[in-house]
């Protein structure tokens, strides 16, 4: 079995002294590629932070986290900044475009820095995404929806082996939030993608092949789900 991320006696604290956050303490797991996997817990269980280890956007306090084969605790600077640009897509709640570019230049601005046929990258991933009609717009004329396409897109063109997205339905309506999740999911179907999804919704869990519950910095259980529900079928 081949792992997109492993932890062990991974910690993480923040401050020091009495007014020390423990906000990872101790995970251990392991991830296979290949699989649309839900981190799952209420605000400040670790969710978001343990997130962050993955996405090498922090260093450990303890503890080894290790992505694609690269052990993150153990890069320099330099490589870290390597491994975010080529290895890990990011997605966020609030899509974090740039409003004075369009959709296309919003996906070429990353497509750029990842190799050559920005251009043709972009509006091919713009397509996968299902806005292959809406490229030249911005995003103040795009539904939040269509703003969070975007952002998936964005995540996508440099075909990282890693998609992390950190409450990617948290701003949008039922239909919308179903939308994305369906495209999150069929981006794992190949068998060579991996995305982590942080949520506190546990109806998003059905359509997960896996879900890892976090309280208060402590794997609380992981759940394997060989047979997952579609989004379509989630009552939200």
């Amino acid at each position: 079995m081949t792992l997109a991320v492993r932890s062990q006696d991974l910690s993480k604290i923040y401050g020091e002294g009495d007014t020390a956050v423990h906000a990872l303490a101790g995970v251990t797991i392991e991830i296979p590629r290949g699989e649309f996997v839900v981190l799952l817990g209420a605000s400040g269980s670790g969710k978001t932070t343990f997130l962050n280890q993955v996405g090498a956007l922090e260093s450990p306090t303890a503890g080894i986290i290790e992505a694609n084969g690269k052990d993150l605790s153990r890069l320099d600077d330099d490589d870290r900044t390597d491994y975010r640009l080529n290895s890990v897509g990011f997605i966020f709640q609030f899509y974090n475009l740039v409003p004075t570019l369009t959709a296309l230049e919003n996906v070429e601005l990353i497509a750029e820095l990842t190799g050559s046929d920005a251009g043709d990258r972009s509006r091919s991933v713009l397509n996968e995404v299902g806005l292959g009609d809406r490229m030249d717009h911005f995003p103040g004329q795009l539904s939040g929806g269509q703003q969070q396409r975007v952002s998936i897109a964005r995540g996508l063109v440099k075909n990282p082996p890693l998609l992390l997205a950190d409450e990617p339905t948290g701003s949008l309506d039922v239909a919308a939030g179903i939308q994305i999740l369906s495209l999150l999911r069929n981006t794992v179907a190949d068998g060579e993608r991996s995305v982590l999804t942080v949520t506190h919704n546990t109806e998003i869990t059905r359509i997960a092949h896996r879900v890892i519950e976090l309280r208060d910095g402590a794997v609380l259980g992981v759940t394997a789900n060989p047979n997952p529900a579609s989004p379509e079928d989630l009552d939200w």
